[in-house]
């Protein structure tokens, strides 16, 4: 870094003190380009299904069934409204599994269950196979 000192004159001025910036400048220029060349190029994807053109169901194809299992905040799990324990819930999932078309299955914990409890059913979804699953009420939770 050169600093550049100015003689005084007979006037009486004092001596003029200013940084060379240029060779800052220069440096953090190469520095930028360099972190710009390292950066590694991002190679994953996302698959996306975007609405394009619509799939015609079969005129025969019956309505989609869906299910809801919900979790209230006494850990009581519900099966479309009947109370069910963790080994029937496992049976019916695996009978729901065997259809020839997959329900859709909506999953709605109370906001105030266990999450001990929570974590059982899903595992419990996990473990049945069950691949066409939406969460219910998520829409409660944003932040304001």
């Amino acid at each position: 870094m050169a600093i550049t000192l100015a003689s005084p004159s007979a006037a009486g001025e004092e001596p003029m003190a200013a940084m060379n910036t240029t060779p800052l400048i220069d440096v953090m220029l190469v520095l930028l380009i360099m972190f710009i060349i390292t950066i590694p190029i991002q190679t994953h994807k996302v698959g996306i299904d975007l609405p394009g053109q619509a799939r015609k169901l079969p005129m025969n194809a019956p309505d989609p069934i869906k299910n809801k299992l919900t979790i209230d905040s006494a850990d009581t799990i519900r099966w479309n409204g009947t109370a069910v324990d963790r080994l029937t819930l496992r049976r019916i999932l695996n009978q729901t599994q065997a259809m020839a078309v997959e329900p859709e299955l909506q999953f709605e914990p109370a906001a105030d269950a266990r999450y001990l409890m929570v974590d059982e059913v899903l595992a419990d979804i996990r473990r049945s196979g069950v691949t066409n699953m939406g969460f219910v009420g998520n829409e409660r939770y944003r932040d304001f």
